[in-house]
């Protein structure tokens, strides 16, 4: 359906859960050592009853994200389930990758039909820096695992940290020339843990072009303008939420793990689905859905309204 402005509103991007097996400094709060509240999320079936109420409000793909997603121990059912809801064309899932070899086939035969893995780092020490206690060796491991199933895409997000990483463009973009990979740079956004960075953490997706300029740009996929360099096999994508933001062709709404839908996710509206059943349930999402702010304010200089961090809403 459309929202207020015209928008096409098909995509959901639906969280499982706000517990992570990592702890990355620009997602989770420093000295988090519990995995949230268990008790506090979703059920699966209050999942499939969102996802089939948001498909009789027109959306149509569905991304599960966290947290860490694949630390539910239902993860393979919640896809197959939601895989089989009636309306609902395509199905991707968000992961850090390090459970990802565990998982893999069984995604793949519940319909799950791409995969994003998040992986800002293949340095040992930055990767372990950045994401508190993980290893490079899992996420890669979760990554090759991905690329030997044959999905319709995997893609590899990669947060773009000043200072930290921004001098591993050229190494992260050599994925995309040895594999079917789809690298994605992506904006690091003043939301929760990074709402009161140095301005110099932040990196336009300009200094990729800028430092790879064999890029070749050819068109554009979503929020993501895409290149491809000359010989590679996969492509580059850089998504600008804040040098160049896509709110006006925004197509997405985000349920958090507690089952209060976002229209936005800067925004500090939330309406709160659980305990909703049938019509009342799709009457909420329709309204959530035509009421949708038209932008955010970040690209005026100010931080994020949302008054969660990005465990707790899903990437």
């Amino acid at each position: 359906m459309k929202d207020s402005f015209g928008r096409d509103i098909y995509y959901l991007r639906m969280s499982v859960t706000n517990r992570c097996n990592l702890r990355c400094v620009y997602c989770m709060p420093e000295g988090c050592s519990d995995w949230g509240d268990k008790e506090g999320i979703l059920s699966i079936d209050e999942i499939v009853e969102i996802v089939r109420a948001a498909s009789v409000c027109g959306i149509k793909k569905i991304r599960l994200t966290g947290g860490e997603p694949l630390v539910r121990a239902d993860i393979v059912e919640i896809c197959r389930r939601v895989s089989e809801t009636p309306g609902i064309t395509e199905l991707c899932l968000t992961t850090n990758g390090i459970l990802l070899p565990k998982f893999v086939d069984e995604l793949k035969t519940s319909g799950v039909t791409r995969l994003n893995i998040s992986l800002d780092s293949l340095d040992p020490v930055t990767y372990k820096d950045i994401t508190r206690n993980g290893t490079l060796e899992g996420a890669l491991s979760g990554v090759y695992a991905a690329l030997d199933r044959g999905f319709k895409a995997v893609k590899i997000n990669a947060v773009l940290i000043g200072g930290v990483n921004d001098n591993e463009i050229l190494s992260l973009l050599e994925l995309t020339r040895k594999h079917n990979a789809h690298v994605r740079f992506i904006e690091m956004m003043p939301i929760g843990e990074t709402a009161d960075w140095a301005e110099t953490r932040f990196v336009s997706v300009d200094k990729v072009k800028e430092i790879a300029s064999e890029l070749v740009e050819i068109g554009s996929e979503g929020v993501a303008q895409l290149y491809r360099l000359p010989d590679g096999l996969g492509t580059v994508g850089l998504i600008s939420p804040i040098s160049s933001h896509f709110c006006p062709t925004c197509n997405r709404i985000r349920v958090a793990s507690d089952g209060k839908l976002k229209p936005c996710l800067h925004s500090p509206d939330e309406i709160d689905l659980r305990g909703l059943s049938g019509k009342a349930l799709e009457d909420a999402i329709h309204l959530a859905i035509y009421d949708k702010p038209f932008k955010h304010k970040l690209d005026d200089g100010h931080v994020s309204e949302s008054m969660r961090n990005m465990n707790e809403i899903g990437g």
